[in-house]
């Protein structure tokens, strides 16, 4: 498998859910492909997304239902209604799903049902499984699988067959709108390798306590016999939080993992690299030693360090893979022991631009102190826009950013945008927001808030005249054009 991670490179940082889309969000239809033309236009060969599950009410892409299953919200109805399986598209997503599915058991052709049969087959470690979860789910009014009936919470046989058999219709519903989610994401795939850009995507380390995975594969998570965990994830109090943050999510048994060879995590990743060219390892220090929390604690304060799989984990994944195009999200307070696991597997780290300029020259995320073999970028989704960080500054702090950047003439964004593609770090990623040069009321993320995350969209308004060109003059000039 050839490594896009040793070539000189840049690339956007775009949820699908924030492109043009008439229902409220993005989909994977002509404005996806559209934004890959954009891409190609400025010189960029990657697009970076967020974890594309299946999500919560609150659409966090980091708290997903599956880790295998693609978000059908993102479905283009206007494809399905080209192929003729659909009426009209509008209205509730999953309403207009369920008459293309009828649509398709009426008009599907022999080679389109062959497709349909493959896809059952090709995915049928989770696909089954996940249909039941998600009809059981709606049987229940949304509530968790730890809250369903003991039968259906535990999975007894003949629960499940009783299932199979009362609700075929609705089981193979959900299957269908994966089967079109994925046709459609490899149409898109396809469309972005034949304009040389790669698909950068994202594993959160934890899964959803109400999710498939953990209702199907209970033995790796510490819960107990009733779905309730003995221990949640989070970190430890730091600088930014004297309690911590307590997330939440079920803690695995590494050890049980580690007896049939990381078998899930071996699935996992395969789910990952038929997306993606490169992905991306959310709080890759968990990896090393992660933060242990007694479930009936309020706060993260009387957690403990517990050792994490570390080397054995990525080993096993070689072994199955081969070399994996791996970044490690490594930001916060990283030990030497961190640095040398993700350095062992030859794993760029991440530098941010807007984190650059406190604590003096010795600032590790200063382009001085970047290496080749890193990912820089100006801010993540979880950042104040570039432009909306730096208003927020007083006068001597915008004075001493601009000197740090060596005294630029450009205004902002531009100028912290300059740095990051100058940077030796061979790939930069620019949020969207920072390539359309637009102010903080454009956030993606505040995190530790609830309300008003996650639904940011651009509409081609936005994009002034001339960007491309723009763009790619300065990718020119930082060496970060291929092909």
């Amino acid at each position: 498998m050839h490594n896009p991670l040793t070539e000189r490179r840049a690339g956007v940082l775009l949820h699908p859910t924030s492109l043009p889309g008439e229902s409220g969000h993005g989909e994977l239809g002509r404005q996806a492909l559209r934004f890959v033309d954009f891409l190609a236009a400025c010189g960029f060969t990657v697009w970076q997304t967020l974890p594309l599950g299946p999500t919560h009410a609150d659409g966090s892409p980091y708290q997903c239902l599956s880790v295998h299953a693609g978000n059908a919200e993102l479905i283009c109805l206007h494809d399905l209604v080209e192929r003729g399986w659909l009426d009209e598209a509008g209205g509730d997503v999953h309403a207009s799903l369920a008459r293309a599915w009828d649509g398709f058991g009426r008009l599907a052709s022999k080679a389109e049902r062959r497709a349909w049969a493959d896809f059952r087959e090709t995915h049928d470690a989770w696909l089954l499984d996940y249909a039941r979860y998600q009809t059981i789910r709606n049987l229940q009014q949304g509530a968790s699988w730890y809250e369903w009936p003991a039968a259906l919470r535990d999975r007894e046989t003949d629960e499940l067959a009783r299932l199979d058999r009362d609700c075929a219709s609705a089981i193979e519903q959900v299957c269908f709108e994966q089967f079109i989610f994925f046709e459609q994401w490899h149409a898109l795939r396809d469309h972005a390798r034949r304009h040389g850009v790669l698909l950068f995507g994202d594993i959160p380390i934890y899964v959803a306590h109400d999710s498939a995975d953990v209702w199907t594969g209970r033995e790796y998570f510490s819960i107990d016999d009733a779905g309730q965990p003995d221990v949640v994830a989070g970190v430890p109090p730091d600088y930014f939080s004297a309690t911590g943050q307590r997330w939440g999510n079920p803690l695995y048994r590494w050890d049980r993992m580690a007896e049939d060879g990381y078998r899930w995590w071996i699935e996992r990743f395969r789910s990952q690299l038929d997306m993606f060219d490169i992905v991306r390892l959310d709080h890759f220090r968990g990896f090393e030693k992660y933060w242990e929390i007694p479930a009936d604690s309020k706060t993260a304060v009387e957690g403990v360090w517990r050792d994490g799989p570390g080397a054995g984990l990525f080993e096993a994944l070689a072994e199955e893979f081969g070399p994996l195009p791996l970044v490690a999200e490594d930001l916060g307070t990283i030990t030497p022991e961190v640095d040398a696991l993700r350095d062992r597997f030859g794993m760029p780290g991440m530098k941010i631009m807007q984190f650059a300029f406190e604590g003096g020259p010795e600032n590790p995320y200063l382009p001085q102190h970047h290496t080749e073999n890193a990912v820089v970028y100006t801010g993540t989704h979880d950042n104040e826009t570039t432009l909306g960080w730096f208003e927020a500054l007083d006068e001597e702090q915008k004075k001493t950013v601009y000197s740090l950047l060596g005294n630029p003439q450009a205004d902002m964004p531009w100028a912290l945008i300059e740095a990051a593609l100058a940077s030796s770090a061979r790939l930069a990623i620019l949020p969207m927001q920072d390539v359309l040069a637009l102010g903080g009321e454009h956030r993606m993320n505040t995190p530790g808030t609830m309300l008003g995350n996650w639904s940011w969209q651009f509409d081609w308004g936005l994009v002034p005249e001339g960007l491309a060109a723009r763009m790619h003059d300065m990718l020119q000039r930082h060496d970060r054009l291929q092909g």
